[in-house]
């Protein structure tokens, strides 16, 4: 099925092939430059540290639709075992993980969509085979560190969590400068965003299948806001990354296809940033009593 002209429309305007070069795999994370690194370093206050990432646990947020999408089984594959001999007294514990990987907190690959048999810049997905990805992989994203924005979508629109039991909100770039007003900070080149929507709180009530479904999340009209933003990553608290079930009958998950192909930045899914978010908004509202 061709793509529809909207879809093939906005990928002209937000495609990046060529923009580092024609052997680039790293895609806007080549916009974290050593200053943009060293700028937001200096913007550390507090030192408190937070663990963005879910618990690698049988208690994960997958339910079964997709094969090999199980959440984590781990083992002990010894207890105070004397590897060493019995002679010696150096005993050790240790342990395995099995696991899908969308069952824990991560990063999309580059490598990790295709459409047209196109990977970002240009590279053929026949790349990808069963021993990985030749190109665009996430071997080539190489240490993440930046400015990370916390963009709280609810919080600034006034409610719990973005959509209801039927259906996800469509993020539109509205709603995202409401997130960057109420952060009262700027989102600038080279910044990693984090876009809260409320989801995270659904999968810790207990209710696995609604934070599956629906999903509430970005939508093909945020992909010129993040590209004319020169924004380096974005993650989100959700499964999907995008809005779900997606905004068009004729292209599916159309978000994933524009960030990763076209403009070759880099998405998180499953982000636990209540935490972050709480003493963030606490925080802001000693600001302004004071």
């Amino acid at each position: 099925m061709p793509m529809p002209e909207q879809f093939t429309d906005l990928a002209k305007r937000v495609n990046n092939w060529g923009r580092w070069g024609a052997g680039d795999e790293r895609g806007t994370l080549n916009l974290i430059t050593p200053e943009c690194v060293a700028r937001a370093a200096a913007l550390v206050r507090t030192g408190k540290r937070f663990s963005l990432a879910l618990p690698l646990d049988a208690d994960g947020p997958q339910i079964g639709l997709i094969p090999g999408r199980d959440n984590p089984r781990r083992n002990m594959i010894m207890v105070n075992a004397a590897v060493m001999g019995s002679d010696h007294a150096f005993r050790t514990s240790d342990d395995r993980v099995e696991m899908g990987l969308q069952a824990c907190t991560h990063w999309d690959a580059l490598a990790h969509v295709s459409y047209e048999g196109r990977l970002y810049n240009g590279f053929d997905a026949a790349t990808v085979t069963e021993a990985g990805a030749a190109h665009c992989g996430i071997d080539k994203a190489g240490p993440i560190v930046g400015r990370g924005v916390l963009l709280d979508v609810p919080r600034a629109l006034g409610v719990e969590r973005l959509g209801d039991a039927a259906q996800g909100r469509a993020l539109t770039p509205e709603d995202l400068d409401a997130a960057v007003e109420l952060a009262r900070v700027g989102v600038r080149s080279g910044d990693i965003v984090l876009v809260r929507t409320g989801a995270m709180s659904v999968l810790k009530g207990g209710d696995k299948v609604g934070y599956n479904f629906p999903s509430s999340g970005p939508s093909m009209r945020t992909v010129p806001w993040f590209h004319g933003h020169d924004v380096a990553a974005v993650a989100t608290d959700n499964i999907a990354f995008e809005v779900y079930p997606p905004e068009r009958d004729d292209v599916q998950l159309p978000v994933h296809l524009l960030h990763l192909v076209e403009m070759g930045m880099l998405q998180g899914q499953n982000w636990d940033l209540e935490a972050l978010a709480r003493v963030i908004m606490v925080s802001a509202t000693t600001r302004v009593m004071t």
